[in-house]
């Protein structure tokens, strides 16, 4: 794939209709988190990521890499990686030249959804103004990202 310049937003409300719109069935665990390794089944799909570090602090740009897997190989390093499985329900929603990829998480992190869009340029990126159901711009926060959500600490509900 190359370069990957994409925008991280948290959002105020679903939109509407969303149950119109196409969606995909993810499931990712992450191998390693610096530079990031993962492996995805979408639909499915399977493939090993690898995601590297763009060319300044910022989370907006970075390399990315996919590699078609087989299912066995999959559940073969899945069942490898370390902490927490994400799974999400990612649905497409067109939103002027762009495509919002809206996720939204599956336990243990049910209540978040985060709204991604990707970009040809960093200008094209900076210029982008969302639609009014986005919120918080989270790109340059590592909270919001699902290598680090693979790591964190789930704590048991009392």
């Amino acid at each position: 794939m190359g370069m990957e310049i994409e925008r991280k937003f948290t959002i105020k409300n679903l939109p509407p209709d969303l149950g119109s719109y196409e969606f995909h069935t993810i499931e990712q665990a992450y191998l390693v988190t610096e530079p990031t390794i993962r492996v995805r089944r979408e639909d499915e799909r399977y493939y090993m990521t690898y995601k590297g570090v763009g060319g300044s602090n910022t989370s907006l740009a970075h390399e990315e890499y996919n590699l078609p897997l087989t299912k066995e190989s999959y559940e073969t390093l899945s069942s490898k990686a370390d902490g927490n499985v994400i799974r999400k329900k990612r649905y497409l929603i067109p939103y002027e030249k762009h495509t919002i990829e809206l996720d939204i998480f599956a336990e243990p992190f049910e209540s978040l959804i985060i709204a991604e869009v990707e970009f040809e340029s960093t200008e094209e990126a900076d210029a982008f103004v969302p639609p009014e159901w986005f919120d918080r711009d989270v790109t340059d926060q590592k909270e919001y990202r699902n290598s680090y959500l693979s790591r964190v600490a789930i704590k048991p509900i009392p």
